[in-house]
């Protein structure tokens, strides 16, 4: 709580012993009326320190913790969040087949925002990632964002550095306390390669109800693009390829109270060198990526829902050019094409059956549908195991606010029958 909670409870006690002391006693429904209207008001201003989070979340781009600098009214900024994920495989495919995936837990991600405010007008935002608690285990250090924001006016601002695209619900807003379930959906891993990043430029603001973002940023690399989609395709801000420019873009509503609708689009070429520094290869892939999403909050009741689908064009040759690691000729056949359509969508629906006390705890389904080669060239065929039906059920249990552990099940159906389910369980924080 704020100390303006803290002012308001005492003038209302001071309140009620100063009626206590006078000559007429204050009876037992007066105290009461007090006592519920004190509990109104803790109630209102927790709403409104919740509101507030939601607001600069949509108008900056981030989480809650991620724009605490916007809140700051100069100097240094420090937050962070932190995810432990526990998966639990079951012991055979769909189709009878044995699993051979150990049951894993892992220490996901620990991540400290920085930020500093220079003044009313210039600010300085990052994110450090540790992935993995270790670099001699396969984690690694990251910068996922780093950027330098101008603040102009409310309906135009500049920002340039290592930038979040502004696409989807998690790429942006992906700490743990901001989304239902243990594993983010793979429709927003697949198509919307979250966490995506890269360098690049761009304005945003607000206008009236409508907010947005539009940044030109260096292109995605094909090389990276696979049958199950097109997350290795991202250059992360590391030297990346800048032969190649992409736009993108995000458009959101939120003129109705409790809720938000909008549109994301990206658009560009993506560079494929077969070998390194060569400047040989096939055309530019033309990668043109959509998703249209909304998110709705009543009361203790949230309904969430996107729809992503990507467009490349020359994936044939893509497929043809292709390379092992090794740096040798291994071109996709078959079932293993790039896809040259991909879709995917999913809705959500969770319900607080503790709104209106300190905890919350969220029961909440998730049904979603993933094909990474919904279509591909003449002459390859679509492997069922892209073709992806998930089901997932369970809950989200918060003691405060920074505070998430989240239990579920996913059901995964698979065309060809080599869906694995499996259960989940996060610890997540955010401070």
């Amino acid at each position: 709580m704020k100390f303006p909670t803290i002012a308001v409870m005492s003038s209302l006690i001071l309140g009620l012993s100063l009626h206590a002391g006078a000559a007429e006693p204050a009876s037992n429904e007066e105290l009461a009326a007090r006592l519920n209207i004190l509990a109104d008001e803790v109630n209102r201003l927790k709403q409104g320190e919740t509101s507030e989070n939601r607001e600069a979340s949509v108008r900056t781009g981030l989480g809650p913790s991620a724009s605490r600098v916007y809140r700051t009214a100069k100097g240094v900024s420090i937050g962070g969040y932190g995810e432990m994920l526990y998966q639990n495989y079951a012991s055979e495919k769909d189709n009878g087949t044995g699993v051979t995936t150990a049951d894993q837990i892992d220490f996901l991600r620990a991540v400290v925002y920085f930020g500093y405010r220079f003044n009313e007008k210039f600010l300085l935002n990052t994110e450090i990632e540790f992935e993995h608690a270790s670099t001699g285990k396969g984690g690694e250090v990251s910068a996922e964002f780093a950027y330098l924001d101008y603040l102009a006016r409310p309906e135009f601002n500049v920002r340039a550095g290592l930038l979040l695209l502004p696409m989807g619900f998690i790429n942006e807003g992906h700490e743990p306390t901001t989304f239902l379930g243990a594993r983010r959906p793979d429709t927003e891993n697949s198509i919307i390669p979250s966490t995506w990043r890269e360098n690049g430029i761009g304005v945003f603001g607000d206008v009236g109800s409508l907010s947005y973002r539009a940044y030109l940023v260096n292109g995605l690399n094909a090389d990276g693009f696979s049958a199950s989609g097109l997350r290795n395709g991202r250059q992360k801000g590391a030297s990346a390829k800048a032969d190649q420019f992409s736009l993108v873009g995000r458009l959101d509503y939120t003129g109705v109270e409790g809720l938000l609708v909008g549109v994301s689009a990206y658009s560009g070429p993506s560079s494929f060198y077969p070998a390194a520094g060569s400047g040989a290869g096939v055309p530019s892939v033309e990668t043109q990526i959509y998703d249209i999403h909304a998110d709705w909050r009543m009361g203790a009741f949230e309904l969430r829902g996107l729809a992503a689908m990507a467009k490349l064009d020359h994936v044939a040759e893509l497929n043809a050019a292709e390379l092992n690691s090794t740096g040798a000729a291994a071109p996709l056949t078959g079932s293993n094409s790039i896809g040259s359509l991909l879709t995917g969508h999913y809705v959500q629906a969770g319900y607080d059956v503790l709104a209106g006390t300190v905890n919350s705890f969220t029961p909440f389904v998730r049904w979603e549908q993933l094909d990474t080669q919904a279509e591909v060239p003449l002459g390859y065929a679509r492997s069922g195991a892209n073709q992806v039906t998930i089901t997932t059920v369970g809950f989200s249990y918060k003691p405060i606010d920074q505070v998430v552990v989240k239990v579920d099940f996913q059901d995964y159906e698979k065309q060809d029958g080599t869906g694995i389910n499996q259960y989940n369980a996060l610890l997540g924080y955010v401070f």
